[in-house]
């Protein structure tokens, strides 16, 4: 249960360089970092599968997911502006809650960021084959489109290119990365809006009854599906290193963000279901371009809007992938994964880092059905989130007076009950404590068996690597002698520079005592010379009455 102290992991991902990363981001560019990584994850992708568990409501199930995140963006707003580093939650948890269960939490991450990658990379590649056959009439191969499993398929190789063209924007650099992903967060909010104005036009008031046809259990479970379509608006917290004013800009990126995207996702689900029957859409991953075509009849509406899905889950790609590199790079600098992962280039970049968590995800998403990896990601980002809302809880109670540039609302009320008083301070986050966890258990048992399995991978890594190479046992046992040992040569070294001073001080001593005794003598002179001047006054006065 070792813990990093806050100051430390600050002065650790240092104030003014970042440490080894650059710091070459403002506020701007950390919002869209989070809507890049977040917005259409949900609503090009997984809104598909979303719509036939919860029909029209799948309106709710989006606001329920929303709540949820909300809650737990709050927290994360509170401790990116008080711990700005490159861990995310990761560092929190180590901040708060100990060693181990840092690793617990930056391996879901590990889960969340690299599932959620090779996730949209699939849902990528369905778009893209919109697009090829709404402008060209071409279509990938199956056998090259598609996953195992999946219609005939045996690799899915668009995913794993649109995973190998963001690696090379990170390579060049986070600023450079930023400015690609501005530019393509932009064109996806232009393509979602055309398809508000073109879908509204086939909207059919009997599309949405009924409203509920499979019950709120319905509307829960997709809800809990849909939570895949907010992961990322953290993702802000991963460049704590690279922000520019991190303290102020990160809890404002992290808020906005999200608000942004719920509006929208809120807004294309509506004009979506109200477009298209809620039973048509089964089985359909690039859902939104199909109502595209069916309601303008014309195929080129769809393909604009693959063009601009295409472009922008690619930003989603980037992002996460940056978010992904950059937690390695913080649990690297603890010790907990190997060195690799935290050594940069000149332009600040974890280049084998970056290689071989985009290899690995790349595969992952060439070779692992959308399905199985959207419910993956949302149980690893919920129990991060959990945690993350336990860290506030716990550092509120351990470090009340720390500074904070953003506190979760409500946190500081208390009620009084007899001599003492009720603490109410984890309102807001054990409200999100308590979602995350409700919306964990309404996921499929299989989701939870493949969770279960990474946990114990993870486990097994940490004690047999992490545990021993962790910075802090290392510290804690022969580097703390080794610091001991240099103090005590340090200290051996200074003391005959002490004796000598001590035996020069009686010298110095005897040197001021004979200058003491020597000024009375000199005291004895200096009257004589006013008795001279004295005598020598008068004879000056008889030669002159002579010579009168």
């Amino acid at each position: 249960m070792r813990r990093k102290p806050v100051e430390r992991l600050v002065a650790e991902g240092g104030q003014g360089e970042g440490g080894n990363l650059r710091r070459s981001l403002g506020m701007w560019q950390l919002t869209m970092i989070s809507i890049g990584a977040t917005l259409g994850t949900g609503i090009f992708v997984v809104l598909g599968s979303a719509v036939p568990h919860a029909g029209p409501a799948v309106v709710i199930s989006f606001v329920i997911a929303g709540l949820t995140a909300l809650f737990s963006a709050l927290s994360y707003a509170e401790l990116a502006g008080t711990i700005p580093v490159s861990g995310s939650s990761y560092s929190y948890a180590y901040a708060t809650l100990g060693e181990i269960v840092a690793w617990v939490c930056g391996w879901c991450l590990i889960l969340e960021y690299g599932v959620s990658v090779a996730a949209v990379a699939v849902g990528w590649g369905q778009y893209l084959n919109e697009l090829l056959e709404g402008t060209i009439g071409v279509t990938i191969p199956t056998w090259m489109a598609n996953p195992p499993g999946v219609d005939g398929g045996v690799f899915n190789l668009p995913a794993l290119l649109v995973v190998l063209l963001c690696m090379a924007f990170l390579i060049g650099g986070a600023k450079e990365s930023a400015r690609a992903n501005t530019i393509m967060v932009c064109v996806k909010i232009a393509a979602l809006l055309l398809f508000c104005a073109v879908a509204f036009t086939g909207i059919r008031a009997g599309n949405y009854s009924p409203f509920m046809p499979l019950g709120l259990g319905g509307v829960s479970a997709a809800g809990a599906t849909l939570f895949f379509s907010y992961i990322g608006f953290d993702a802000a917290s991963t460049a704590g290193e690279e922000a520019k004013d991190p303290k102020r800009d990160l809890p404002k990126a992290i808020m906005l963000s999200l608000l942004i995207v719920t509006a929208l996702y809120v807004l294309v689900a509506a004009i979506a279901v109200g477009a298209m029957p809620w039973d048509k859409f089964e089985g359909s991953e690039a859902a939104l371009a199909g109502i595209m075509k069916d309601v303008t009849g014309h195929g080129y509406w769809a393909a604009l809007l693959a063009a601009g899905a295409v472009i922008a889950i690619a930003s989603v790609v980037l992002t996460v992938l940056y978010g992904q590199t950059r937690i390695l790079f913080a649990m690297s600098r603890d010790g907990l994964v190997p060195k690799s992962f935290a050594k940069v280039t000149k332009k600040g970049v974890p280049l084998a880092n970056t290689v071989i968590v985009s290899l690995f995800c790349g595969v992952l998403a060439a070779a692992v059905p959308l399905a199985k990896l959207a419910d993956a990601t949302s149980i690893g980002t919920l129990f991060a989130f959990a945690l993350v809302n336990v860290a506030v809880i716990v550092l509120r109670f351990t470090r009340p007076a720390m500074n904070r540039t953003f506190r979760v609302p409500l946190s500081g009320v208390r009620v009084p009950f007899g001599d003492t008083t009720v603490p109410l301070a984890p309102v807001f986050p054990a409200i999100g404590f308590g979602l995350c966890v409700y919306m964990m258990f309404k996921l499929d048992v299989v989701t939870w068996e493949v969770f279960g399995g990474w946990m114990l991978l993870g486990l097994a890594i940490y004690f047999a690597y992490g545990m021993r190479n962790s910075r802090l046992a290392r510290e804690a046992t022969g580097e703390q002698v080794t610091a001991e040992v240099a103090q005590e040569a340090e200290a051996a070294q200074k003391a005959p520079e002490a004796a000598v001073k001590a035996s020069e001080a009686p010298a110095k001593a005897s040197a001021t005592a004979e200058k003491a005794t020597q000024a009375p003598a000199k005291a004895k002179k200096a009257p004589a010379s006013p008795r001279k001047a004295a005598g020598k006054a008068p004879s000056k006065a008889r030669k002159t009455s002579v010579k009168k």
